[in-house]
């Protein structure tokens, strides 16, 4: 399993860094309205980066990390996995 750390650089914006086989980093933004979305309301900053977590969480189940974009808007992984969304509220809410 990857060890994610998410650094937080501006309101948002976050850099990600992703220790396994090798090591990356990645520079995500977020929209603050695409985060309530996919919160359905209840995200508050600190939420921020815990979405950002779970949301590489997804996607290191789905590929490595070396695969991952370097720099990318969060809402860019629906357009490759189209189940993100329902997944991504599901595990904001438990």
């Amino acid at each position: 399993m990857s060890n994610i750390q998410v650094e937080k650089i501006d309101a948002t914006t976050f850099k990600v860094q992703v220790i396994g086989k090798s090591a990356t980093t990645h520079m995500v933004s977020i929209k603050p309205d695409y985060a309530e979305k996919l919160a359905g309301g209840k995200l508050d900053h600190d939420g921020l980066a815990s979405l950002i977590e779970k949301s590489f969480k997804f996607l290191l189940q789905r590929e490595p990390n070396t695969s991952i974009l370097r720099s990318f808007d969060l809402s860019v992984i629906a357009h490759y996995f189209p189940e993100y969304e329902k997944v991504i509220g599901k595990r904001l809410r438990q």
